[in-house]
């Protein structure tokens, strides 16, 4: 049994933890700085740990904002008038949180934080200098507090949470004042999680893995979509990702509902006998002997050497690949069908075609909750529903961080109204990969028209080829995907290590 697991055989009966409170609850009321946040995919947002989410459900906080009950940071939700994101147990009309009485250590803590030191290798206690209390109180004040935190932060039952949850632990924040380092704490998480840096992926680190990416070799006008870092990072709500360096090869790993496993194979120049392996071992101590540790996106180049050096190879669903010139004229026969839906949509409506721009957000986001509504009207089996109760959070981060994840936008609009949008990335300057496409199911002749548009828009910024993603083993889309006859369907391959008899 792993030592998550261990750790979750008594949560039920943990005690909930109180830590005292430096800053005065009537100064907090008049605060505008706490419990809000710009973006959705914020490191700030606060991490509930199993029991402190079995406490927030009792206190009416939604389910469906805790992606993982075992331990997750919360799905924020939108400010209802304005651009910005909250926490969903914070109540803005009154500016006071539902369950504060029971509210996560992460937020007790504050405006104190744990944080990594800038060259993570040990953990720090700081205070943060965006609380507006802070910068008014006395120094001693504020590390007599601390030293009271940090005596509690040694006892048993705090000390293991915090272990057992790394992602309570931020990364270097430079408007955060150090007040001591916590050794011990250092010590035990090194122990339990291994003695490289495991860093949570944020937007600063996708420089980092598209220069891992680029030195690799394997971002090729052919390569699976994944292998860019937006594929991963716009699921970063849902899913807790992780990136450490092993032998100096970029590492990317993924922490779900059933454990923990690799979203790409380690990144890097040479052999990856040796990063594989290391690798592995981590997923080997963190989830015990579960069947969930592996290696997905896998590709074909790389079958042969993970079969030689002892991994079991299973496909999946494959990427499909387009020629753009194709798609951009839909011309003959085998395009009719296509061809006859766009004229039909040109010639009913009166639309007009914009690139995304930040403020077309809520209108957006009006036009999911209407597509996902016709969707399920339409009948969906179990995994297509599933598939589409995840999209919001992943599509509330690509509105929210186009420009910085270089992601590009289309919208439709008819009457004043979005009816459609599109998101897509250049894998690599022969390759644009379709990534979300949402549209009024309700238009005729909408979808086919704007998909051709977004190909014809690639074509004309150089675009050989279009990938489409995978039809994630729904036969729906797969006719749709199969109904413009890619060029190559790319094979996908999971990695995992032969289980023991």
């Amino acid at each position: 049994m792993s030592f998550y697991t261990d750790n979750l055989v008594g949560a039920s009966v943990t005690p909930p933890i109180a830590l005292p409170q430096l800053v005065p609850s009537r100064i907090c009321l008049q605060c505008d700085v706490c419990c809000r946040f710009p973006d959705p995919d914020s490191a700030l947002r606060p991490y509930f740990t199993e029991n402190e989410i079995t406490r927030a459900l009792a206190g009416g906080v939604e389910g469906t904002v805790f992606p993982n009950r075992r331990g997750s940071q919360v799905i924020l939700v939108p400010e209802l008038h304005g651009d910005g994101y909250l926490c969903p147990a914070f109540n803005a009309a009154t500016s006071t949180c539902r369950i504060y009485e029971q509210r996560p250590l992460d937020c007790q803590l504050y405006p104190l934080a744990l944080m990594w030191g800038e060259s993570h290798d040990q953990i720090l206690l700081g205070w943060d200098t965006k609380c507006p209390f802070m910068r008014e109180e006395i120094p001693g004040e504020i590390q007599r507090h601390a030293d009271r935190v940090m005596a509690l932060l040694d006892q048993p039952g705090i000390h293991d949470q915090v272990v057992a949850h790394p992602r309570l632990i931020g990364r270097f924040q430079e408007d955060v004042v150090v007040l001591a380092p916590l050794p011990r704490l250092t010590e035990a998480v090194a122990g339990q999680w291994g003695p490289a840096p495991l860093h949570r992926l944020t937007l600063d680190d996708i420089p980092r893995m598209t220069t891992a990416l680029d030195r690799s070799g394997w971002s090729r006008a052919q390569s699976l979509a994944a292998y860019s870092p937006v594929y991963h990072y716009m699921w970063n709500g849902l899913l807790a990702y992780w990136w450490m360096e092993i032998r100096g090869i970029f590492c990317l790993f993924a922490q779900s509902l059933d454990g923990w496993f690799m979203p790409l194979p380690p990144i890097g120049v040479g052999s990856i006998d040796a990063p594989m392996s290391d690798a592995m071992g981590l997923l080997r101590r963190w989830n015990g002997d579960s069947p969930v540790s592996r290696v997905e996106n896998v590709p074909a180049q790389l079958v042969p050497e993970l079969e030689r050096l002892g991994y079991r190879l299973t496909p999946k669903e494959p990427d499909y690949l387009y020629r753009a010139m194709d798609l951009a004229a839909l011309a003959g026969d085998r395009y009719k069908s296509q061809r006859a839906l766009c004229n039909r949509f040109e010639r009913e409506q009166s639309f007009e075609v914009a690139p995304y721009q930040a403020g077309d957000r809520q209108d957006c986001r009006a036009l999911l909750r209407d597509w996902s509504r016709q969707k399920q009207a339409e009948g969906l089996e179990a995994f297509g529903a599933m598939l589409l109760a995840d999209a919001a959070p992943a599509h509330e981060v690509i509105w929210s961080q186009a420009s910085a994840l270089r992601v590009t936008g289309r919208v439709v609009r008819t009457h004043g109204r979005i009816c459609a949008y599109t998101f897509g990335y250049w894998l690599t300057s022969a390759t644009f990969c379709v990534l979300l496409e949402v549209t009024d199911r309700t238009l005729s002749g909408l979808a086919q028209y704007l998909f051709r548009e977004t190909c014809r828009t690639a074509v004309a910024e150089g675009a050989e080829y279009i990938n489409t993603m995978d039809d994630a083993g729904l036969p729906g889309l797969c006719a749709s995907k199969q109904a413009y006859h890619p060029a190559m369907l790319i094979s996908n391959f999971v990695a995992s290590p032969v289980r023991e008899s």
